[in-house]
């Protein structure tokens, strides 16, 4: 796509001479990427990119699980427990546990799955959130994360982009997030019961503080609601039998908002 970059460096050139025409032709050429960027994929990249989500997810796993030198039961029983909760088919289950496997071998190579992931997946920003979302959980699952562990992750993190201090945010948010799994959100029971520790909690799931307005907390919500949205993941690439724990997630993004409004009124 070109059309932007030829109409700026035009303008720019009218406006400013040669150096305008070189300024015009970056501003276009950001508009171009864009524009391109709102495109729809085709049923080939849409298939691409499931394929490299399902295999980035599964075999980081499998590496995250091996990162403190061992595979425990318990770590494996999460997995397992996860691709439960996604009802993976028959085909996708089997899939997944080679490539779980394939990550906890010492000759994996995070740079090599991040290449692949990146050069594929790198422009959808949900999806890459969502990777990030899901080895962060796995981890967190037992209860305790492993320094080994954190900085897998955190190299992770680095390689789709994210700051060291996002990530350390979103390490919090998701810690806070599961503790409003499967409650009772909206009741008068769950807002009287609500402890400060539980409301505080509540902030930390939205990735706000208390003494922001109650507008910028709507939009915190909305935003996070957004991203983790099944239909706009499926629309980026996602496996559609992988959506299930985004929509997990945006009941707990609601929990916590919901406890949120209420302890400010």
């Amino acid at each position: 796509m070109i059309a932007g970059k030829i109409i700026a460096g035009l303008l720019g050139l009218a406006v400013a001479g040669p150096i305008g025409v070189l300024i015009g032709i970056y501003v276009g050429h950001q508009f171009d990427k864009g524009l391109g960027g709102l495109r729809p994929m085709s049923a080939r990249q849409q298939v691409e990119v499931r394929e490299a989500f399902f295999e980035a997810v599964f075999s980081l796993l499998g590496h995250l699980a091996k990162a403190d030198g061992r595979v425990s039961e318990v770590e494996i029983s999460h997995a397992q427990g996860l691709m439960g909760k996604m009802g993976l088919n028959a085909a996708h289950r089997k899939k997944a546990i080679e490539l779980f496997k394939t990550g906890s071998q010492s000759g994996f190579s995070i740079d090599a799955t991040m290449d692949r992931f990146m050069a594929v997946c790198g422009r959808q920003n949900n999806l890459k959130r969502s990777l990030l979302n899901y080895l962060i959980s796995l981890a967190i699952a037992d209860g305790d994360l492993h320094r080994a562990e954190q900085n897998v992750l955190r190299k992770i993190a680095g390689r789709l982009g994210f700051s060291g201090a996002l990530f350390d945010q979103l390490i919090n948010m998701i810690k806070a997030q599961s503790q409003f799994r499967e409650s009772g959100g909206g009741s008068g029971d769950f807002r009287a019961s609500a402890s400060p520790d539980k409301v505080q909690a509540a902030y930390t799931a939205l990735g706000v503080k208390v003494a922001q307005s109650d507008t910028q907390i709507k939009r915190a919500y909305r935003k996070l609601i957004s991203e983790n949205h099944p239909d706009k993941l499926i629309g980026q690439g996602m496996p559609e039998d992988m959506v299930k724990l985004a929509t997990e997630r945006t009941q707990e993004i609601q929990t916590a908002y919901e406890l949120v409004v209420a302890s400010r009124k």
